[in-house]
């Protein structure tokens, strides 16, 4: 029995080898039956015309900045304004006691109106002009010169006819030149009395200055970045109090690559947006740099932003677009169709029944479209809507479609 079974089994190995000869191979046609077909639509590429930007990163920067301090020394009575106060220019921020101020000023005053006295000036008035001849210091000294100079003359008379010793003649002559010399005394007096009527106003126009710059004013428009000083602290003269920003256009330091550097020119408009959201505002190119950097062959550009509402913050990380192209020819295709994986874009066409993936390279969004730097041509057709079609798998163009294709 165990014979009959040994000699058996090859014989049924045979006839399995044949039947399995015989069975029709499976070719691929009998594989593309097998597979599904997916209907696609396929739409055109088409070429728009467009803005050509160029897109630049930088930070925001306040277009001033400043830190106020009082010009005197003294002790601070009050501040008025704190971080993020929005000041205006000429408004106070803070005050010093002005005690000390107050009565240097009134000593200054007097000392001007006894310096007015002294030159026979009213001594609250305000006309300065004086002629030192007509002051009563100078009036003195010339009336004693002339009454020397009339003594010297009779005198002489008497001493050629010798009624008097030519020792009294001479003592004439002295007088005289006494009073010469004190005449001209007096008016070198009116004079240094003029200079220092000149010091005192200079003096009480210090001290009323000094008393006024104990109030400390905003030298701009903008808003408190930072208190460094409190109340009841003594400063010294420029010491800090209150740092300023101006808000109002912000500043925007860009660097542009070499390769672009060429279309950028001053004046040119610039969409501004900021990490955060923010909105865009408005901004424009107000200077360049005048060489290209050797380290990292860039050109240094300039960008002042609108920012009247407030709504960008100086130091913010924001981004630049700027418009150097207003009417810039670009292919574009339909958001939909540009498929992203594993940071790859591509597109789907059809060849020969097949899907056929197409690597393309992409740049700006606009509404539903986008725009197509590299990879495709305008009049390509592609898939509207590709989804999880891959390459190689067969497909059935939608009859709508493929009647556009045929005119």
């Amino acid at each position: 029995m165990r014979k009959i079974i040994i000699i058996a089994l090859p014989c049924i190995l045979l006839l399995m080898v044949i039947a399995a000869g015989c069975r029709p191979a499976a070719g691929p046609a009998t594989k593309a039956a097998s597979e599904e077909r997916r209907t696609v639509r396929l739409v055109a590429v088409e070429l728009g015309r467009l803005p050509r930007t160029v897109t630049v990163n930088g930070t925001l920067a306040a277009d001033e900045k400043m830190v106020t301090g009082f010009k005197v020394a003294g002790r601070i009575s009050e501040i008025v304004v704190d971080l993020g106060s929005i000041v205006r220019k000429n408004q106070l921020l803070a005050r010093l006691d002005p005690t000390d101020f107050l009565h240097r000023a009134e000593q200054a005053e007097a000392a001007l109106r006894q310096a007015r006295a002294r030159l026979g000036l009213s001594p609250e008035g305000t006309d300065d002009r004086v002629d030192p001849e007509r002051t009563a210091l100078v009036r003195e000294a010339r009336a004693v010169l002339d009454e020397a100079r009339l003594y010297r003359d009779r005198m002489a008379k008497l001493v050629e006819k010798d009624f008097i010793p030519r020792i009294d003649f001479d003592a004439a002559v002295s007088r005289l030149l006494v009073a010469e010399s004190r005449y001209q005394a007096s008016i070198e007096e009116v004079r240094d009395r003029q200079a220092l009527l000149a010091q005192r106003k200079s003096e009480r126009a210090l001290a009323r200055q000094q008393l006024s710059d104990t109030a400390l004013y905003a030298p701009m428009d903008g808003a408190v970045s930072e208190r460094k000083a409190s109340p009841g602290e003594f400063l010294a003269a420029g010491a800090p109090v209150v740092g300023l920003v101006r808000t109002h256009p912000l500043r925007l330091k860009v660097s542009v690559p070499e390769r672009e550097a060429a279309a950028i020119r001053a004046g040119q408009e610039v969409r501004v947006r900021v990490e955060g959201g923010g909105g865009e505002q408005a901004g424009r190119v107000v200077r360049l740099s005048p060489i290209i950097e050797e380290q990292n062959r860039t050109l240094t550009v300039e960008i002042t932003v609108e920012n009247r509402l407030g709504r960008f913050k100086p130091g913010s990380f924001a981004q630049a677009e700027i418009l150097v192209d207003t009417a810039h020819h670009v292919v574009l295709a339909p958001a939909s169709a540009v498929v992203t994986f594993a940071g790859i874009e591509k597109v789907i066409g059809v060849k020969d029944g097949r899907a056929v993936e197409r690597r393309i390279r992409t740049g700006r969004r606009i509404g539903n479209r986008v725009e197509v730097l590299e990879g495709l041509a305008a009049g390509d057709l592609i898939v509207a809507e590709p989804g999880n079609l891959s390459g190689g798998q067969p497909v059935v163009v939608a009859q709508q479609e493929a009647r556009a294709e045929a005119r």
